[in-house]
């Protein structure tokens, strides 16, 4: 990857596009913006920085303001491709001012604050940057001149400063530029090649007689392309919602706290996305594997209402949930997947009237219904709602509308539970969809395991990862458990650790350097121990052969981005 290759643009019509790309996800950037420049100018404000914090705040206000108002227009009408090279000069003027008015936050806060104020300083602007890698990667020209402008600022103040410590994190500050330069250049590769594959479906459905042989190709190169840019963008979400997780256990101001709850929302929202990406590669692998048990129903219709409700109540939806006392023989996981994807849909598509879900006994199964007052199927698309990517009303692919993949979804976990799934709808009316369940006897309610601050202590965790950053946001979690934590880049690495001081149970990313597997890695360390050394792999590869490879390995597998919660289960489970 060489410095003129990142500069160079696409073709004219696969360019505007990307700009279109790009003019979406500023749009939806600026009301965060908007209101971390004001929590920050309330917190870091004092009588020696006044002026300047007033004056930066303004500076970022007015550059979002400028961003948001270009988007808006540019999104209002298509772009033409023969205006697309001008338009990227314009972004480039744009995002490189809106990129200097952020970094000029170090020159006006730094000093000037307390050390908590310091650390958020710092901690909002590697958040500023690693999020508008996504925002602005459509572009990769534009993304650099946003990143180097701010990092320059920030850098030269470390620089400048004098002290050692600051000039460190002037090279380290550096060295995370790059790596993000690096990750963009993925990222905005993966979305071209998507802009080239629709232009060639395009093209190619066109000819009738190869209409059937095009869709097949579309479809294949469509996983393919999800697969890999939802492994790239896993590595730098996983990593920083440890780092989140990390920042939350230390000691923080209210103000501090807020805005850390709204980065960490921001975060979720971004996992959520890409974990329906990997929920739908899942079973496209058909690595699934159903736990029946018996399990009551009404702690998870409680869970579904408490996290889905405030959507409903959001668009003024009544929303309302049956209390049941009957035991269902399922796996409470995934029937809580399928229920909380028909319960989004349908909140989703509903904008007068309501929800309710509820169950019926019939004779020895329950049937669990969702039912809204909402659009309604047409008998013609009963069927087609059900294939992935498809959707109702929304030719303009809206993202705030999902990814089409929910129904799919529910589809295939119903078809692995072996359970039936249907709808009845009547245009303009409303849908009721069911999911056949097959009634317990006994209810066994799921424990759950939580951090009580001892089960973990002065355990040896030995991490395996080629990713800097994941490792880094991996050791600071383990410790800050109490676990003894060894991070390896390599396999090579990882055995010298272990034959130093063998470890409790291993962590390993599961695509490593040189072809190599965490099922390789893990297994080396076991043969070097001469035991069966508890172990799991953690990976971001959402491509089917790949969680069928992982899957046939044995070892238990977990998915970036993975929730300290989740982990935290992990590593007491294994131990015990």
């Amino acid at each position: 990857m060489t410095l003129p290759k990142l500069w160079k643009l696409p073709e004219d019509r696969l360019l505007a596009e990307q700009l279109r790309l790009l003019y979406g996800n500023v749009g939806v950037s600026v009301i965060p913006a908007f209101l971390v420049a004001l929590v920050l100018l309330y917190t870091l404000e004092n009588d020696s920085n006044r002026t300047m914090m007033l004056l930066w705040s303004a500076a970022v206000l007015t550059t979002k303001l400028l961003s948001a108002v270009d988007a808006r227009r540019h999104l209002a009408t298509p772009i033409a491709p023969a205006q697309a090279r001008r338009l990227v000069a314009l972004l480039i003027v744009v995002h490189t001012l809106d990129g200097a008015a952020w970094g000029a936050l170090a020159w006006v806060a730094l000093g000037s604050t307390a050390v908590a104020g310091n650390i958020m300083v710092l901690a909002i602007l590697t958040g500023i940057v690693g999020s508008s890698m996504s925002l602005l990667a459509p572009v990769l020209v534009v993304f650099i001149c946003f990143a180097a402008a701010l990092v320059a600022l920030v850098m030269s103040w470390f620089w400048l400063s004098g002290d050692s410590t600051y000039k460190a994190l002037a090279v380290t500050g550096f060295l995370y530029l790059v790596s993000l330069v690096g990750q963009a250049h993925n990222s905005s590769q993966a979305a071209l090649a998507a802009i080239r594959l629709r232009f060639e479906n395009i093209d190619l459905v066109k000819a009738a007689n190869a209409a059937r042989r095009n869709a097949e190709y579309a479809n294949l190169a469509k996983s393919k392309f999800l697969a890999a840019a939802s492994h790239d963008l896993r590595q730098p979400i996983h990593a920083q919602g440890l780092f989140l997780d990390v920042l939350a256990r230390t000691p923080l101001s209210p103000h501090q706290t807020e805005v850390l709850a709204s980065t960490q929302s921001a975060w979720q929202a971004s996992s959520d996305m890409l974990n329906t990406l990997l929920d739908f590669s899942r079973i496209e692998a058909g690595v699934v594997q159903p736990k029946l048990q018996p399990f009551g129903l009404q702690n998870l219709l409680h869970q579904i209402e408490n996290d889905l409700a405030p959507l409903a109540d959001a668009k003024g939806l009544v929303y309302r949930s049956r209390e049941t006392t009957v035991p269902v023989l399922s796996d409470a996981t995934l029937v809580g997947m399928i229920l909380r994807n028909l319960v989004s849909n349908a909140i989703r598509y509903t904008q007068h009237g309501g929800v309710l879900v509820a169950c019926r006994l019939r004779q020895q199964t329950i049937c669990m219904e969702v039912w809204d007052t909402g659009i309604g199927i047409a008998a013609a698309d009963q069927i087609e709602i059900f294939r992935e990517f498809h959707q109702l009303g929304n030719p303009e692919r809206d993202r705030h509308k999902g990814l089409g993949l929910g129904l799919a979804i529910a589809e295939g976990l119903a078809k692995a539970l072996g359970h039936r799934l249907w709808l009845s709808s009547t245009p303009g009316r409303g849908s009721v969809f069911r999911l056949e369940l097959p009634q317990s006897s006994v209810a066994m309610p799921a424990t759950e395991v939580l951090p009580d601050g001892q089960a973990l202590q002065q355990v040896r965790v030995l991490v395996i990862d080629d990713d800097d950053a994941v490792r880094s946001a991996m050791a600071h979690l383990l410790r800050s458990w109490g676990c003894q934590c060894h991070t390896a880049g390599s396999i090579e690495e990882a055995l010298d650790l272990a034959s130093a001081q063998a470890p409790a149970i291993i962590i390993s990313d599961y695509r490593l350097r040189g072809l190599r597997t965490g099922a390789h890695a893990i297994a080396d360390v076991r043969a070097l121990l001469g035991t069966h050394t508890p172990a799991f792999i953690v990976t971001g590869d959402t491509a089917p052969e790949r969680l069928r490879e992982a899957s046939a390995s044995g070892i238990p597998l977990l998915h970036k981005p993975l929730l300290p919660d989740q982990l935290y289960r992990a590593l007491v489970e294994a131990m015990a």
